[in-house]
């Protein structure tokens, strides 16, 4: 599948699918689907988010499995909050303990594959203000109309002003001209750094996890050489608003993406070798 054909066929709108229908479809393909939240250090968010969550969809309409909160070594209540609203709380450092320790969201989101027991895997940012369990509906719909489907991003208008329809601040100035000069195959992906995602687990195993923030772009590099871009998609999930980070963070945040590109480069033989031992650490396969 091409880029213009992915165009035509591949986005999706997340309210168009009916939690109740998708019910009926996980149960006739005998699909579990598991939420994984990535946490650190947000105590204040988890909870509501979590307690939407179980109250939606577990409770209200059966679509979750599980939820599970996978929580990188916060020091404030995440741990609790949590746990008080209903989820699962894993510490990423005792998943996989035999193992050398990584870093990041990359590793909690490498490691929830551990842990989780759905054949989907909803991933969803843990520190948004405004959540809505609709987010899970929209991410899980292509999944279980299409099997061609077996990974999906996140699209949404974000509460930021005159930046309300971009991708982020970094997606504009760091990962959208790279995958432009790079990964042009990629370049219809709205916010290709969303951290609002779903797949196939058994897809998601067969691909290795940059560490940090470099995850997500890694993904989308690593699956689409993987299965090929008509098994990738975004849905637009409407808005939403997160907790925004400073611009020392945003800073640390570009530079693991480049360092992830330029792995990724030196892999396929178009940059110098010698990044593929120098750049963002990735994960094996699982």
């Amino acid at each position: 599948m091409d880029r213009d054909e992915w165009l035509a066929r591949r986005p999706y709108t997340g309210a168009d699918y009916d939690p109740e229908r998708l019910v009926d479809l996980a149960r006739r393909q005998d699909v579990r689907i598991s939420a994984c939240l990535p946490a650190l250090n947000v105590g204040d968010t988890v909870g509501p988010i979590v307690a939407a969550l179980r109250a939606e969809l577990v409770d209200r309409v059966p679509l979750l499995s599980e939820i599970v909160v996978v929580d990188s070594d916060s020091v404030d209540d995440t741990r609790s909050a949590a746990t008080t609203a209903g989820a699962r709380v894993v510490d990423d450092r005792e998943v996989l303990p035999g193992l050398a320790p990584g870093r990041g969201k990359g590793e909690a989101m490498w490691k929830s594959l551990a842990v989780l027991r759905g054949e989907i895997v909803v991933w969803l940012d843990s520190d948004v203000i405004d959540f809505d369990p609709a987010f899970v509906t929209g991410l899980v719909g292509p999944l279980l109309a299409d099997p061609e489907v077996g990974y999906v991003k996140a699209l949404y208008r974000r509460a930021l002003g005159d930046d309300a329809d971009g991708g982020g601040r970094v997606t504009e100035i760091c990962a959208r001209p790279l995958i432009n000069l790079f990964y042009p195959e990629l370049a219809g992906f709205a916010q290709p750094l969303s951290g609002e995602a779903a797949g196939r687990r058994d897809l998601l195993r067969s691909v290795p996890f940059f560490s940090g923030y470099a995850v997500e772009l890694g993904l989308l590099i690593d699956l689409a050489r993987t299965a090929g871009l008509g098994a990738l998609a975004q849905v637009d999930l409407g808005a939403r608003r997160h907790t925004n980070q400073s611009t020392v963070a945003l800073g640390a945040m570009a530079s693991t993406i480049q360092q992830a590109v330029l792995r990724r480069l030196a892999d396929e033989g178009r940059a110098p070798e010698a990044f593929a031992d120098t750049c963002a650490f990735a994960r094996p396969v699982s």
